[in-house]
């Protein structure tokens, strides 16, 4: 925060994920500066969630993250500089911390005083971070995560139970009836921007709020790209082109893909059976000592024993009632996982059940609304889905990650899949989290968000 007062009436908060810290976001923030000077937005990088205190959950994170930007408003109208205007860019877990804040700004009526402008996400885990796999690779993966990064990692895996609402905090974070929605809703303009490739901690479904992975198999279909922008953004509207016919593969050429396939999957078997013994005790030991500290900053934070009070930010939800190592380890594993998909059956089976679950809460809104009526609903969502990216079987996600998807969806975003050529690590790459040459194609992903998405 400068000391001079600026002309600036428009506050830009930018949010980072997990493990991390203002510094990872200096890229977009000094982008931002370039293209907008300090008499036009004012920038905050949030720090009060840095480094291991992002393992305390989404919750204790968007009551700070509140508390920072309410304390940067009212020190800036203490210096005489009125903001008028809000926008919040939130960067992987950041992306969920943000809207957590969101709802409580909404609900603290901070939406009266200010206009909520932009909110964009750039790989955020808006459905958690659950790997879609059927049997046992599913159970395991999928059961180990949750034990990695305290609070935290129990809501991105959605086993938490939040509060009293015996939901997962994920769910109620995007509950139509909730203040987070309500508050989402208020922005001007909603964006995410997700990874196609290589994005080892947030694949694409999850941060493209899609139910499909279009972009499944790369080598046999063929992007369409946004002209000026190198092959890095994919046409929001259309992601696909045509394929160019290809001759038939030999049989040969048929056994090699089959071959490198398991070939490719061998990592996550030599994890479990050679790297998970050895390593694991250590890794569950130190994810053990910060889940404790987590659990002792939590509970300090609820008593106000931390120096600040937050229990004004208790507001009622629904408006109707070894880190570094083991890490990349399991960046890696996760990133070799081929997804499971839902079979035609499961896929009807689901639809009925949504549409059955659906008309059983509105009708106590609309008597008048039918079956058939929501059935119309339903379908025409679904045609809108398969127009931009065809037709796809539906990932192995659970009710409740297709429930989360549902109603984002229905509050509006525009999704922006980003294809980083130049890197394995993707996620890093997109905001451009540290000066390096592979890096680079992060930078046209940063271009392309004030280009198009950013507004003053």
């Amino acid at each position: 925060m400068t000391e001079n007062t600026t002309k600036a009436d428009h506050l830009c908060v930018l949010v980072h994920g997990l493990w991390g810290n203002p510094s990872h976001l200096d890229y977009v923030a000094s982008a931002l500066r370039e293209r907008h000077d300090e008499d036009n937005v004012h920038i905050l990088c949030a720090k009060n969630n840095s480094g291991n205190w992002t393992y305390d959950g989404i919750e204790l994170g968007g009551e700070r993250l509140m508390h920072e930007i309410e304390e940067t408003l009212e020190t800036l109208d203490k210096k005489g500089q009125k903001i008028k205007k809000l926008s919040i860019i939130g960067y992987s877990l950041g992306g969920l911390v943000s809207r957590y804040a969101i709802g409580l700004l909404h609900a603290q009526g901070w939406f009266e005083k200010v206009e909520p402008v932009n909110f964009t996400t750039f790989a955020t885990p808006h459905a958690g971070v659950r790997t879609p796999l059927k049997g046992i690779r599913g159970h395991i993966w999928n059961g180990l995560g949750p034990k990695t990064v305290s609070m935290s990692g129990q809501q991105l895996f959605m086993v938490d139970s939040f509060r009293n609402t015996g939901r997962p905090l994920l769910s109620v974070l995007a509950d139509p009836e909730s203040i987070f929605i309500q508050g989402l809703k208020k922005f001007r303009h909603r964006s995410v921007y997700a990874n196609v490739v290589n994005d080892r901690t947030v694949v694409f479904y999850t941060s493209a709020l899609a139910k499909t992975n279009p972009f499944h198999d790369l080598d046999n279909i063929n992007i369409n790209y946004v002209k000026e922008y190198n092959q890095v953004i994919v046409d929001p509207d259309n992601y696909l082109l045509p394929s160019t016919p290809e001759e038939p593969e030999t049989t040969p050429s048929r056994w090699w893909k089959q071959l490198k396939k398991v070939l490719y999957g061998l990592p996550f078997w030599v994890l479990i059976i050679l790297a998970v013994p050895p390593a694991m005790t250590l890794f569950l030991g130190n994810a053990a000592v910060q889940t404790f500290r987590s659990r002792q900053r939590i509970r300090l934070h609820s008593e106000g024993k931390n120096g600040m009070r937050f229990g004004r930010y208790k507001v009622p939800l629904l408006v109707q009632d070894v880190q570094h190592v083991m890490e990349g380890v399991f960046e890696n594993v996760n990133a070799r996982q081929e997804p499971s998909y839902l079979s035609s059956t499961e896929e009807d089976e689901l639809f009925d059940s949504t549409v059955e679950k659906v008309g059983t809460k509105v009708k106590h809104l609309d008597s008048e609304a039918s079956s058939a009526d929501l059935t119309n609903r339903f379908n025409a969502h679904n045609d809108e889905e398969e127009r931009v990216v065809g037709h796809h079987h539906k990932l192995a996600l659970t009710d409740d990650q297709f429930a989360i998807l549902d109603s984002l969806n229905a509050v509006g975003f525009r999704k922006y899949p980003v294809y980083i050529h130049n890197h394995r690590h993707s996620h890093a790459a997109i905001i451009v989290r540290t000066r390096k040459d592979g890096f680079d194609e992060g930078k046209i992903v940063i271009k392309h968000w004030l280009d198009n998405e950013f507004e003053v």
